[in-house]
């Protein structure tokens, strides 16, 4: 797996405000937050048009050359670099397409409730999947030192893959882990359907991140009782199996040897790592190591740069997130 971030020659589909490209790629918009349209015209996303063509086949034979429709439609855009059309999925009769400009309108309005900033912006597979991120005006100190920035990704699918998802996720600022728990009775997530109604549910969902912010206020006092709670190497093991499992003892030796450099690597980051030094020996600091594993350090498959494969995983993938609650739920009380 590679970046996945969609380039043509040496321009790419993303733009950035931090002063370090994400994937180091795209355009950066260096001290500065950027506007919706920025996003639109700095990162090659606006213009797509993208729309549903009816599906068709050929037959040839002797008597020549049959059109034949076929049940379902393409999505197509136009390209932002070479202008011209091109397919990107499968999707069925009743999918709406959702363009580039509304998937940043909403997030548009959104910031002008909020107060937060847009992040990043770019294109992700040939643009089949597009992603806009933003921060929120408002930090969590957790143990009075800690600080944990807190994000909004917006992700949408032109190919039918997914839904169109938004994201409350908190990031740990002193090594950008994305934190993802499993709080019951709170949501930090949600997604949109491409129907006919999607415009319509996307205003009504700015309504819903209301929810998302009880989230936070719930993954904070939780993260305050970690803090405060002292872990033991034995203990931070028994996470570590509860997280990832245990091999069998009939396991190869591929397995057992893939097990063993997880864990080493994870005491590390639980014992020595300079990003846990102001929370070493807690639970607070076992959960940030799992996570920091899973963002920097588990294995990628790609031949490119695995710090870029690592962040698109995070950002597309809903494994990071799965294994980050296990090790969440392992720490909850009875």
């Amino acid at each position: 797996m590679s970046h996945e971030i969609e380039t043509h020659g040496t321009q790419a589909a993303a733009v950035f405000a931090r002063k370090d490209a994400w994937h180091r790629l795209g355009t950066t918009v260096r001290d500065r937050a950027f506007t919706a349209e920025e996003a639109m015209r700095l990162g090659h996303l606006g213009g797509w048009d993208v729309r549903k063509l009816p599906l068709t086949t050929a037959e040839v034979s002797e008597g020549g050359v049959t059109a034949i429709e076929v049940p379902g439609f393409a999505t197509v855009r136009t390209n932002p670099f070479t202008g011209e059309p091109e397919a990107l999925g499968v999707v069925g009769g009743g999918y709406t397409p959702l363009q580039n400009e509304d998937h940043a309108e909403f997030l548009n309005l959104l910031a002008d409730e909020s107060g937060a900033i847009f992040d990043t912006a770019g294109s992700l597979r040939g643009g089949r999947q597009v992603f806009i991120t933003m921060q929120l005006p408002d930090s969590l100190t957790v143990g009075g030192t800690d600080r944990v920035d807190l994000n909004i990704a917006a992700l949408n699918s032109h190919d039918g893959s997914s839904a169109f998802r938004i994201l409350v996720t908190p990031v740990r600022v002193v090594c950008a882990n994305t934190q993802s728990a499993a709080l019951r009775n709170h949501e930090s997530s949600f997604s949109i359907r491409h129907t006919r109604n999607a415009k319509a549910a996307v205003q009504a969902a700015r309504d819903a991140l209301g929810l998302t912010f009880t989230y936070v206020d719930a993954f904070q006092v939780e993260a305050e009782r970690l803090i405060q709670q002292t872990m033991t190497d034995t203990a931070f093991d028994a996470l570590i199996h509860a997280t990832f499992g245990k091999a069998e003892a009939s396991a190869t030796k591929r397995v057992r040897e893939t097990e063993r450099r997880r864990r080493s690597r994870l005491h590390w980051l639980f014992a020595d790592a300079e990003t846990q030094a102001g929370i070493r020996d807690t639970a607070w600091a076992g959960y940030q190591a799992v996570a920091e594993y899973v963002d920097h350090y588990a294995p990628v498959r790609t031949k490119g740069d695995e710090h870029a494969a690592r962040a698109t995983r995070v950002l597309t993938s809903d494994d990071p997130d799965r294994i980050k609650r296990r090790a969440w739920t392992a720490l909850a009380p009875a």
